[in-house]
Order: structure tokens, then sequence, then C-alpha cells
């Protein structure tokens, strides 16, 4: 399509039309910034050609560009008031922008920043007296501590937060020490499983443990990551 609309372009570069269809091809291909080249040829050939604005609008969302897309936007909401698309786009870069200008606003210099995760003492998070739930009994994560948080969540029960922070600064400190980048070797005779996306359906996990059996070091995992869905 690309080599098709160069061609046409080469007959009559004077039709917009022509450059805002090679710059949806650009964006189909994630070349982004051939697809802004374009949609602006499109526009400066007919400011008033309000797909050349869209074109444009898209790959600067794409790019994460989200102040330029809402430009782009706005103008093709005045040139086609009633487009549904159009509006849908508006709004999620009226969203982003927000979004943006809400971290400026509380961004801290990077000679500030101090995680959160420095600031929390497990150990002075007391625990209810009325709490029945998993303990981690001193520091040590256990394998019977896992099994009876794995029954609790079965029952809808919840972890202590003490115990929760636990888990998650230990893991922290175990992750930190670990190189981006771990070599993993399977001996003959034995097996490593991987698993996909969890995305946070905790009865699918256990339904995987239930068929593979609990992770353990003749057992070994490794999950893609995922854990829980995307979002805020």
């Amino acid at each position: 399509a690309i080599d098709l609309y160069t061609q046409a372009i080469e007959l009559n570069s004077e039709n917009a039309v022509y450059w805002a269809n090679r710059a949806f091809a650009h964006t189909k291909l994630e070349e982004y910034g051939s697809a802004i080249q374009d949609a602006a040829k499109a526009i400066e050939t007919d400011p008033k050609y309000s797909k050349g604005y869209y074109r444009r609008g898209a790959a600067y969302l794409a790019m994460g560009k989200f102040k330029d897309a809402l430009k782009d936007f706005q103008r093709v909401k005045k040139l086609c008031p009633n487009d549904p698309d159009a509006t849908k786009k508006l709004k999620e870069c009226e969203k982003a922008v927000m979004k943006l200008n809400f971290e400026e606003a509380i961004s801290v210099p990077e000679s500030q920043r101090r995680s959160v995760a420095d600031s929390i003492d497990y150990l002075t998070v007391e625990v209810e007296p009325q709490y029945t739930g998993a303990r981690i009994e001193g520091d040590v994560v256990t394998l019977d501590f896992v099994k009876k948080m794995l029954d609790d969540f079965k029952n809808q029960k919840n972890l202590h937060k003490r115990y929760a922070y636990q888990v998650v600064l230990q893991t922290r400190e175990m992750l930190r020490a670990l190189p981006s980048l771990v070599d993993i070797i399977v001996p003959e005779g034995k097996h490593f499983t991987v698993c996909g996306d969890v995305h946070g359906q905790f009865y699918d996990l256990l339904n995987i443990f239930d068929l593979n059996g609990l992770p353990s070091e003749d057992n070994p995992y490794l999950f893609n990551g995922d854990f829980v869905d995307r979002g805020s």
C-alpha cells in the first residue's frame, strides 16, 4: 500500500487523501514518525481535511505524545462534531493528558525520590489477637505458611498486612540482588515449567499447581509476568 500510494503521490502530490492514506499504512507498520510526516503533508495540502489531523493524532497517540494528539483530535472534533470515533479518541487523549499533568504536579526531582519500601518496617505492624490466618514465624517464609495462605485465599480470607509487607519486601530484596538476565540449566532427566500470564486469575493458578505440583527445587517454574491485570 505504501509503494502504491507513493506512486499516486508522484502523479499528484496535491491530493491530501493520498498523503493521509499513506500515513495510515505507515501507522499499521508502526512507523509513526513517517505517519506524522505524511499526515502533516495532508494537512498542509488541505487544512480542512479532517483525516489528516486524525491520522497524525493517532500516530502521536501511539507514541505517547498525548498533548500533541489532543490538539489534533480537538481539530477533528471541530471539523466533524458528530464523528463518534473522533469523540472517543478525544476523550482518551483528554484523560491521558489529565493524568500526565497530575503526575507532573506531584513529581519530585530524581535526587529526592525515595522508595516507599524504605519507609515500611513490617515488624512494627501489630497483628490483632483475633487474626486466625497464616502467620510467618520469624524471618523465614516457610512452605507451611504458603500452604496455609493458599487455603485462606481459597476461603476468601485476607492475609494480614504485616505478612503481606514481609513477603513483598523480602521478595524485593531477593530480586534486587539478582542480575536482570538469569541463565537456567535444566539437568538431564529433569523438567522446567513455563507459565504464561496469570492476569490475576487465582483459581487458574491453583489449578496449575494441582495439575503440576507446587514450585520447589525439584519442580521449578518460570512465570512470564503479568500476575495481575493492567490498569491503575
